[in-house]
C-alpha cells in the first residue's frame, strides 16, 4: 500500500500535531474559566472551539491513515503554575508566543507530512496567526513607563494632573534625599557649617540628577514612539487585512460589536496617518499627546528638586549647633506632611493618611541617617 513505508513518520507528525492543538485548548479553556470579562471570555472560547476544530481535522486524518488518535485524558494545560501566579498579562504574552514557535515548529513538521496532511496545516497555520493577534490584544498595551508613573501608578487615577504628580515627586525626592544627608552630618558634627555645605550641594546633585533623568525620560518615549511608528507602518504596508481585524478585536472588547468594530475601523481607515496612530495607541498604549516636552520635563524636576532640597537646609543658614538640628527636623517632617498632602490632589487617598504616611517616613529616615552620623562620631 502506498501509505505503508512512510506511514510511521507521518502519523507521528499528525499525532504531535493534534497534541499541540488540544494541549492549547486546554490551556484557554483553563483561562477561559478565571476570565471575569465577559468580552475577553468570549474571545478565548473563540480561540477554544477553533484549536478542537484543528485538533479534529488532525484526528480524523490519523484515522483516515489507519492510525490511532491518542487519548485525551492525558492532556494537560501548558505552563502548569504560570496560570495560576503569573498575571493575565503575562500569561497572554506566554501563549502568544507560544503560538509564534509553534508555526515555526509546523514549518518544521510539514516535511515529514504527506500532501493531504500538509493543506490541512496550511490551513491551520494560517488561523493560528489570527490567534498569535488576538492573544497580543488580549495581553493589552505594553508602553514605556516614566519613574513618576512607576511610584504612583497605584494611586494615580484623576487625569490632568501630570504636571502636578511630577513636582510632587520632584520636592519629594529633594526632601527625602537632602534631610537624609542633613541629618547624617548633623549627627555626626553636631550641626557644624559643614552640614550647610554638605545639604546644598546634596541639593544640587539630587537637582541635576532628577532634571537630567527627566530629560532622558522624556526624550526617550518619544523616540520609542518614532520606533513603533516606523514599525506599525511596515506592518500596515506588509499585512493591511492583518492590521485591520486587530484593530477591530481591540474594539470588540471595548464593548463594540462586531459590526459597528468593523464600521468603525473602515472609517478610521479613510485617514492612513490616523490609522496608524490608533493602531499604535490601542497595542502600545503610545500616544503623541501623552508625551511631556524633554526641556519642560527637565526644568520641572530640577526646580521641584532644588525646592524639596532646600528646606531642611534652611536653618543652617542662621544658627548652628543643636537649634539648628531642631529646626531642620521640624521643617522637614512639616515638609513631608505637606507633600503627602499635596498627593492627595493626584491620589484618591485621604490627605490625612497620605500626610501621616510621608511623616512616618521622614521620622524613620531622618533617625536612621542621624543615628548613623552619631555612631561615626563616637568612633
Amino acid at each position: 500500500m502506498a501509505h505503508a513505508s512512510a506511514q510511521p513518520r507521518v502519523l507521528r507528525a499528525l499525532r504531535q500535531s493534534w497534541r499541540h492543538e488540544m494541549e492549547a485548548a486546554a490551556t484557554y479553556r483553563l483561562l477561559a474559566q478565571q476570565e471575569k470579562d465577559p468580552r475577553r471570555r468570549g474571545v478565548l472560547q473563540k480561540l477554544i472551539r477553533a484549536e478542537e476544530q484543528h485538533a479534529a481535522r488532525w484526528a480524523e486524518r490519523i484515522r483516515e491513515l489507519g492510525g490511532t488518535v491518542p487519548d485525551a485524558a492525558g492532556i494537560r494545560p501548558r505552563f502548569g503554575l504560570t496560570l495560576d501566579l503569573a498575571s493575565p498579562e503575562v500569561v497572554y504574552r506566554k501563549l502568544e508566543a507560544m503560538e509564534a514557535r509553534g508555526l515555526a515548529a509546523e514549518k518544521g513538521v510539514a516535511a515529514s507530512m504527506d500532501s493531504a496532511s500538509r493543506a490541512i496545516l496550511e490551513e491551520v497555520s494560517a488561523d493560528d496567526g489570527d490567534h498569535a493577534r488576538m492573544l497580543r490584544v488580549l495581553a493589552g498595551p505594553q508602553s514605556p513607563r516614566t519613574a513618576l508613573e512607576l511610584i504612583l501608578k497605584k494611586e494615580r487615577h484623576v487625569h490632568g494632573a501630570g504636571w502636578v504628580g511630577d513636582a510632587i515627586y520632584g520636592i519629594n525626592d529633594g526632601l527625602g534625599a537632602v534631610f537624609g544627608i542633613v541629618s547624617g552630618m548633623a549627627g555626626y558634627t553636631g550641626g557644624s557649617e559643614i552640614v550647610l555645605i554638605t545639604g546644598l550641594a546634596g541639593t544640587l546633585a539630587s537637582a541635576l540628577s532628577m532634571g537630567s533623568s527627566a530629560y532622558l525620560a522624556a526624550k526617550s518615549q518619544r523616540e520609542v514612539y518614532e520606533g513603533e511608528i516606523a514599525r506599525e507602518q511596515a506592518e500596515i504596508e506588509q499585512n493591511p487585512e492583518e492590521e485591520r481585524e486587530e484593530l477591530e478585536l481591540f474594539y470588540q472588547l471595548k464593548g463594540f460589536t462586531e459590526e459597528e468594530s468593523r464600521t468603525v475601523v473602515a472609517r478610521i481607515r479613510e485617514r492612513p496617518d490616523h490609522f496608524l496612530k490608533t493602531l499604535v495607541q490601542e497595542e502600545l498604549g503610545l500616544s503623541e499627546r501623552t508625551f511631556p516636552n524633554p526641556w519642560r520635563a527637565c526644568l520641572s524636576a530640577t526646580a521641584s528638586t532644588a525646592v524639596g532640597g532646600v528646606i531642611p537646609v534652611i536653618p543652617f543658614f542662621f544658627i548652628w549647633g543643636t537649634p539648628a538640628v531642631v529646626w531642620a527636623a521640624v521643617l522637614s517632617i512639616l515638609a513631608h506632611f505637606g507633600v503627602g498632602l499635596a498627593k492627595s490632589l493626584v491620589t484618591t487617598r485621604p490627605w490625612w493618611i497620605s500626610g501621616l504616611e510621608m511623616t512616618l517616613v521622614a521620622v524613620i529616615a531622618g533617625t536612621l541617617t542621624y543615628g548613623l552620623g552619631l555612631a561615626f562620631a563616637i568612633h
